[in-house]
């Protein structure tokens, strides 16, 4: 065992069998429970929650300092922002969660974290529609295709799109009940999809509550790697969250929720001023970028290991 700086300390064997004991006796409690999984989860998570108080030697003031923060976090959560994820997606909970669920299967896309601010309901936009829906930002259009593990186009799979505007910002951060930097569309029938978006632009995530006061007490930074967000569905495939990246972006190494995979970093082709968009959209002179994300989506039976 350690003492709170990380010294080893020797614990007489009477208070290592005290510990051991009410170990055992919490773990006894929940024997009679019926279901085997949460029987299997409970009975886990006391044997390392114990094993942690115990190696750390948690005091009684650390025990209040931690219910204190998780009432803090309850506190600051509402319908529109959700201290708990962040919690644990700045713990790598969240990403170690995506990865023990969404195993590698051949060529299928790699998952990555969900995020706070998805929200049910965004609107739906035609095949080159615009998500933006008037947020600042460069403009930057976004195509590619959906298929399956073996090539195969996948019509009609939904892919919902989110994203920050340039200030950092998601729609559900302003209370003003706008819409914006969120949609959902279809892939036609040969499985392509293309829409107008903005450049996804690096931003820090919520930190004027106790997840930013954890990570400044830390030493931790807030910043997010630029990213947009994506979620696919069809029928008979397993469900993709994911995000892609911006290649070059100096907070790649750094994010703070450990969402980075190599294989979701792309490249945004900058366009100079009155380059010929793909659909003939007019942009007033303005720059914009361009990339592609071509999707692969497993099969359900891939959830099951099969």
């Amino acid at each position: 065992m350690t003492d709170t700086s990380g010294t080893p300390v020797t614990t007489g064997a009477e208070q290592i069998a005290v510990e051991e004991t009410l170990t055992q006796n919490v773990l006894h409690s929940f024997e009679n429970c019926t279901d085997p999984r949460l029987q299997h989860l409970m009975q886990a998570l006391v044997r390392h929650l114990h094993a942690f108080i115990r190696e750390v030697r948690l005091t009684e003031d650390e025990w209040n300092a931690a219910i204190a923060f998780l009432t803090e976090a309850g506190h600051i959560t509402d319908e529109k922002r959700q201290e708990f994820i962040m919690l644990s997606d700045v713990l790598g909970a969240s990403m170690q969660t995506i990865n023990v669920n969404n195993q590698a299967y051949k060529n299928a896309t790699e998952a990555t974290v969900f995020g706070p601010f998805f929200a049910e309901d965004a609107p739906e936009i035609p095949n080159g529609g615009d998500i933006a829906g008037g947020a600042p930002g460069q403009p930057c259009w976004l195509e590619g295709t959906v298929t399956d593990t073996e090539g195969e186009p996948v019509p009609g799979a939904r892919i919902e799109v989110w994203e920050a505007d340039e200030d950092g910002f998601y729609d559900v951060q302003y209370g003003d009940n706008r819409v914006a930097g969120r949609a959902h569309l279809f892939s036609d029938d040969q499985g392509h999809y293309s829409f107008w978006g903005l450049a996804p632009t690096p931003y820090a995530i919520p930190h004027d509550g106790p997840v930013g006061k954890l990570l400044e007490a830390t030493g931790r930074s807030p910043m997010r790697a630029s990213h947009l967000h994506f979620m696919v569905t069809a029928p008979g495939k397993r469900a993709l969250v994911t995000h892609i990246f911006v290649a070059g972006d100096e907070l790649l190494k750094y994010d703070t929720v450990f969402g980075v995979k190599d294989s979701l970093i792309k490249y945004f082709e900058q366009q100079a001023p009155r380059t010929p968009t793909p659909d003939g959209r007019d942009l007033d002179g303005k720059t914009w970028a361009r990339s592609r994300f071509d999707i692969v989506l497993a099969p359900t039976e891939a959830d099951s290991g099969h």
